[in-house]
Parts: C-alpha cells; structure tokens; sequence
C-alpha cells in the first residue's frame, strides 16, 4: 500500500466516477473500506485488497 489510510482522508482514484470526479472520502476503515464522492455523495463499499488496487493517490485529510 502506498501509505497509511485514516477517516476523512481523500484519496484519487484511477478511474473517475460517473458523476466526473476521481476524489472520494474516506467514511469507513476496517477489511472493508467505504467510500464517499466528494462531488454526487454516493457511497461505494470494497474490500481492502479491491482498493489498494484502484486507488491513485491518498492526498490526506483536508482538515490539517
């Protein structure tokens, strides 16, 4: 993996969602990770294994 994940951090996706993006919010962290669109808010629900291949980038959380 490319680094640690921790709750609300944004990560890239490789490829976008529908909506356009490709930045999705970290919501839920354990053998499954949930996701959340930061531009339509749908919520998207992978296991760990499934994300550590799709995910591009892990920008970290927005807040700090």
């Amino acid at each position: 993996m490319l680094k640690t994940i921790n709750l609300n951090d944004v990560v890239i996706m490789k490829k976008p969602h529908a909506c356009g993006t490709n930045e999705w919010v970290i919501t839920r962290i354990g053998a499954d990770v949930k996701i959340k669109c930061r531009n339509c808010g749908r919520e998207v629900m992978m296991d760990r294994i499934e994300f550590d291949k799709k995910v591009k980038k892990i920008v970290g959380d927005p807040n700090e």
